[in-house]
């Protein structure tokens, strides 16, 4: 990813808030030079090995999985907000651009062959995106009808290598236009614009 110095994001802390505020990635493989591309959910462990860990599932017919026998890199992508910034709202001459915040991460996918390993992390997965729920889903992967669907699906974890962090918030611009765009994106109605302003509040 191509990342200006000014763009460069290396705080650990909000690399990982951000994954784990945007947890709906893209898993990229390049079998024979071809991109593949599957979109999912992930459970991200920023404490595990040096620079954390990403765990997931994909369904058993989506031949993605097959992709980690090769032993290649694989690389996920995750997406924060993003939204259009007008010259209209600079002090000093500028040009229409695009401000948002994306995560590279890259390492090597193994499949979870034990089932005991799977079925906590479906459950991990689970109890994260259920938590917000007045009465969360609980899970039971005991039963027959649930062993037939562990077995419809596959479970991997990426040992990360590599994170690249862009947050394209203003940064090139002076404080009084970044104050501005902060301003026109806090007021507008699009809560997309509002989550840029609230990340851009944050970055000096």
């Amino acid at each position: 990813m191509y990342i200006p110095a000014h763009f460069h994001e290396t705080d650990p802390q909000r690399i990982a808030a951000l994954i784990q505020a945007n947890p709906f990635g893209m898993l990229v493989t390049a079998p024979a030079g071809v991109p593949f591309v599957t979109h999912l959910p992930f459970l991200f462990e920023p404490a595990a090995g040096v620079h954390g860990r990403l765990l997931g599932h994909v369904a058993r017919a989506n031949p993605q999985w097959q992709h980690f026998a090769s032993g290649h890199a694989v690389l996920a992508v995750f997406h924060g907000p993003h939204a259009y910034v007008s010259p209209s709202w600079y002090a000093s001459p500028g040009v229409p651009t695009w401000n948002f915040a994306a995560v590279h991460v890259q390492g090597i996918a193994r499949i979870i062959e034990d089932k005991a390993s799977f079925a906590t992390l479906l459950g991990q997965l689970t109890q994260t995106h259920e938590a917000s729920m007045v009465s969360p889903w609980q899970p039971d992967f005991s039963g027959e009808r649930h062993a037939k669907m562990l077995d419809a699906i596959v479970g991997f974890e990426i040992d990360i290598s590599d994170i690249q962090a862009k947050f394209k918030l203003s940064q090139n611009r002076s404080s009084v236009d970044r104050k501005s765009v902060m301003n026109e994106l806090s007021q507008s109605p699009n809560q997309t614009d509002a989550a840029m302003a609230k990340l851009m509040s944050g970055t000096n």
